[in-house]
């Protein structure tokens, strides 16, 4: 007997089971090898690939981790009133006119630089957006109030040779880098706690609108979402015929 009073030799109930050896997996270039014995004469292409693995997770059981998606920091209408209290102090008219036009349109910073002057439609409000996110072609409106700035900025471009909306000194356009610049030196004058972007500026507006009472289908045609359902983030946000309504509303924007 040994002195724990047990037999010598006999297994201690307190030691662990062996553990299970680890799932031995085939690795994904020969399984992918494996696969494609089966699949090459059926010639597939992209979608039926995504849909033969989206029923492959679903017959196997696999649930896909998804990020949580967090809501996008936007500005309050009182820092958006600070903010271009700022910048109009500043009198520079072209940085003026350029975040006056990120605010009233929502247009992405990468269309912002790609705006030529013939794009521009004084006479009905609006702006065309060539080759969109998704190469897609739209129109932005802009408000009545803002028709005249923007036609004095337009003739003092034409006057020197400019080609697009908002050019340096050398003729050439504005980068999204030297955009982002800009907003991100006003924001520190105003003594913002965040940074300010041309994608908050965006976020702020169609935020606003849905605080208005404007409808997910009214603001789609000139947001650029690529359905209703990618405007839902701002329907949390806000809790709460698309050129009339935005004309309607708009003359109520904080700046």
């Amino acid at each position: 007997m040994s002195r724990a009073g047990r037999p010598s030799g006999s297994a201690s109930t307190d030691e662990e089971p062996p553990s299970a050896s680890p799932t031995r997996r085939t690795p994904p270039t020969r399984k992918a090898r494996q696969l494609t014995k089966y699949l090459r004469d059926e010639r597939p292409d992209y979608a039926y690939l995504k849909a033969v693995f989206r029923a492959l997770r679903a017959e196997l059981g696999i649930e896909i981790d998804r990020e949580p998606k967090t809501l996008p920091y936007v500005p309050t209408e009182a820092e958006i009133r600070r903010y271009y209290q700022v910048v109009w102090e500043g009198r520079r008219t072209g940085d003026v006119v350029l975040i006056k036009t990120l605010l009233y349109t929502g247009v992405r910073v990468a269309e912002l630089v790609a705006i030529r002057l013939e794009d521009v439609d004084l006479d009905a409000c609006r702006i065309r957006i060539t080759r969109g996110k998704g190469s897609k072609d739209r129109t932005v409106p802009f408000p009545t109030s803002f028709k005249e700035t923007l036609a004095l900025h337009i003739r003092d471009r034409r006057r020197v040779g400019g080609d697009h909306l908002f050019e340096s000194s050398w003729k050439k356009p504005y980068s999204t880098r030297g955009v982002r610049a800009m907003l991100a030196r006003y924001a520190a004058a105003a003594g913002m706690t965040h940074p300010v972007s041309p994608h908050q500026l965006r976020h702020f507006l169609f935020t606003w609108l849905k605080t208005q009472g404007i409808d997910d289908a009214l603001i789609q045609p000139y947001s650029g979402h690529a359905s209703r359902q990618s405007l839902e983030i701002y329907s949390r946000l806000a809790l709460s015929d698309a050129q009339q309504a935005y004309d309607q509303t708009i003359n109520r924007f904080p700046v």
